[in-house]
């Protein structure tokens, strides 16, 4: 089992920044991909950013540029720099985990609203 804890959501002006961070525990030996996706009001859930072990990472075309994921040298935490917000970021963000096996694992999400 994996559990993901997420924080540093929050509200934020148009044009500022926020830094999300997601720690994994339990068996993070066997996570392989991990990842940022997120739900906006009336959509659906959709990916943001991933980052595999090996440090490669994905972004949806609506964030490059302006958002950065990174992993810390634990490999036990996953970071999302998100600069230059819009109002359209606004949403709930959540973490994904992926382990060995394609067992997917979700953390509890955390809130950003980009408004001003």
């Amino acid at each position: 089992q994996v559990q993901l804890v997420e924080s540093g959501g929050g509200l934020v002006q148009p044009g500022g920044t926020l830094r999300l961070s997601c720690t994994a525990s339990g068996r993070i030996f066997s996570i392989f991909h991990m990842g940022w996706y997120r739900q906006g009001p009336g959509n659906e859930r959709e990916l943001v950013a991933s980052i595999t072990n090996s440090d490669r990472t994905n972004y949806a075309d609506a964030v490059k540029g302006r958002f950065t994921i990174s992993r810390g040298n634990a490999k036990d935490t996953v970071y999302l720099q998100m600069n230059n917000l819009k109002p359209e970021d606004t949403a709930v963000y959540f973490c994904q985990a992926v382990e060995y096996g394609a067992i997917i694992y979700w953390g509890q999400g955390t809130q950003v609203t980009v408004s001003s």
